[in-house]
């Protein structure tokens, strides 16, 4: 989409945030509708496999209370006027945001960072200064900036790296942490780099970015567009130094790993990060930079006491034979199984009393049918088996993936998925002996009926065989057997057409 500069008047300007305040306003509305819906799909389960569910408790962020621009409903109908309002305010200098709500957001790698959630027309503003900068000076970045563009997403940044590894059997690579980058991007070098470097910004665009700048002596705001155009400004120069002595190097936002076959080269790749993180007011990580490495095959020599059989970038692990889920990836999606399982056929055999639980009985457990289908949804989406093997047979050439799989549309390594379908199978197995146990502390002795009747190498064909009203609902999931399909898929469509839409903005 081409969008109209503010040099082409007021009425464009006002016309554009129309636009894009009521595109703002109905994502938003869209998403909670979305929770919605699917706290009602969860009520309707819970109904289905205990006799007293609770009420349902629908709620809205704390913050639409505190200024009714937050709310998206009240912003879509009445984005005209405060297009117009905001329209007026940008062509007389004078436009500033309103001050936004800050959250703490926990990081996986401990530790938290600050998001900033502006009004909604704000955001409007953000995005559409973020969508203009960026259509007119993405030809300036570098091929090797994987992130916040329009033209390059995260999987490519994957494939990239696989691609250039699997041609070396060793490689130097180097790893740089930066701390609180977003937090401590110093201004002075952020607003050199608008003018040194050959990027197009208009003076109201300069305006524009200063004010949202205006409450900060450093660092630019988590959480909104602008902010992503003015990350990737502040990594030009040092993109541009490390492809000056010939370095490979895939960044994505502040995650950057660099990689060469010369030793001499790779150790001017510290000398190179470590002028950026003086220049641009941002620390580099001691404790999290593996710096220097040699990356090899496990029999492979090395004259380096530093050496890995495989990098982690993003949620991915590559090696130089194979693309991975990384453990610590791996383990999260471990942990949110077993959760499930625990959530259904554990813990509410786990207390004083039984309340509202449905007893298996006649070889049918509504329990177990809840955490298996709940599974399937984690792993595959809106897909089932048959709808897979569809696919993969050729009898169906449209599918869509949505699971927690679709966020690594790039893995290769069988053997890690292999391994994942064992891993769940046994965790099924042992969660059904927990349940057992349990049941018969309540005196329920279940033990000559399905599924507890079912020995662990026995577990997966007797699920595939087990029919509930005709259909075969208590098939295992298998993380091979998506893996198959994302494979297909990426061949037949293209890693964009089976990717996860939200893969950017996923927390991997």
């Amino acid at each position: 989409m081409r969008w109209a500069f503010f040099i082409d008047g007021g009425m464009s300007l006002e016309k554009d945030l129309i636009k894009t305040i009521g595109e703002e306003a109905k994502k938003l509305s869209q998403r909670h509708h979305a929770y919605h819906n699917t706290l009602e799909l969860e009520h309707i389960r819970k109904s289905n496999r205990v006799s007293n569910p609770g009420d349902k408790e629908l709620k809205i962020p704390a913050y639409w209370s505190s200024e009714k621009k937050f709310n998206p409903f009240y912003v879509h109908k009445n984005r005209r006027q405060i297009a117009h309002s905001i329209a007026k305010k940008i062509q007389n200098g004078t436009y500033e945001p309103n001050p936004p709500q800050k959250m703490e957001i926990p990081k996986a790698s401990g530790g938290s960072r600050t998001v900033t959630i502006y009004q909604i027309p704000d955001a409007a503003v953000s995005t559409l200064i973020y969508q203009q900068l960026l259509s007119k000076n993405k030809h300036r970045f570098s091929s090797f900036s994987y992130a916040y563009r329009n033209d390059r997403n995260v999987h490519f940044a994957i494939q990239d790296i696989a691609i250039e590894l699997k041609e070396l059997s060793r490689v130097f690579v180097a790893e740089f942490d930066f701390s609180k980058f977003f937090d401590s991007i110093n201004h002075s070098y952020l607003y050199r780099q608008f003018n040194e470097n050959g990027f197009f910004i208009s003076e109201r665009e300069d305006s524009v970015i200063k004010s949202f700048l205006k409450s900060k002596n450093v660092g630019i705001p988590q959480g909104t567009s602008i902010s992503l155009f003015l990350a990737n400004i502040v990594c030009w120069k040092l993109d541009k130094g490390l492809e000056q002595v010939g370095l490979k190097f895939a960044r994505y936002a502040d995650d950057t790993v660099i990689w060469s076959h010369d030793y001499q080269k790779i150790s001017m790749a510290y000398d190179i990060i470590s002028n950026f993180s003086k220049e641009a007011g941002v620390e580099i990580n001691a404790k999290k930079s593996d710096g220097i490495s040699l990356l090899c095959r496990k029999d492979m020599p090395s004259e380096l006491a530093q050496r890995k059989e495989e990098i982690d970038f993003l949620g991915y692990s590559i090696s130089v034979d194979n693309v991975s889920i990384k453990k610590s990836s791996v383990n999260k999606i471990k942990r949110q199984i077993s959760y499930t399982l625990y959530k259904h056929l554990i813990k509410p055999l786990r207390g004083n009393k039984l309340v509202a639980i449905k007893i298996p009985a006649n070889n049918k457990d509504t329990h177990l049918l809840s955490a298996i289908l709940e599974i399937r949804r984690y792993l595959y989406g809106n897909l089932n088996d048959q709808m897979i093997a569809n696919y993969l047979n050729g009898k169906s050439n449209r599918i869509f993936f949505k699971g927690i799989m679709s966020f690594y549309p790039l893995i290769n390594n069988e053997q890690q998925l292999k391994e994942l379908d064992g891993w769940l199978v046994t965790a099924i197995f042992k969660a059904i002996r927990i349940r057992s146990k349990l049941l018969k502390k309540w005196n329920f002795n279940r033990d000559n009926s399905f599924p507890f009747n079912i020995p662990h190498k026995d577990l997966t064909t007797a699920f595939k065989q087990q029919k509930v009203k005709g259909k075969k609902l208590l098939q295992i999931p298998s993380f091979f057997t998506i893996y198959k399909a994302l494979k297909k898929g990426v061949t037949d469509k293209g890693i964009a057409g089976v990717m996860n839409p939200t893969s950017n903005g996923y927390n991997y």
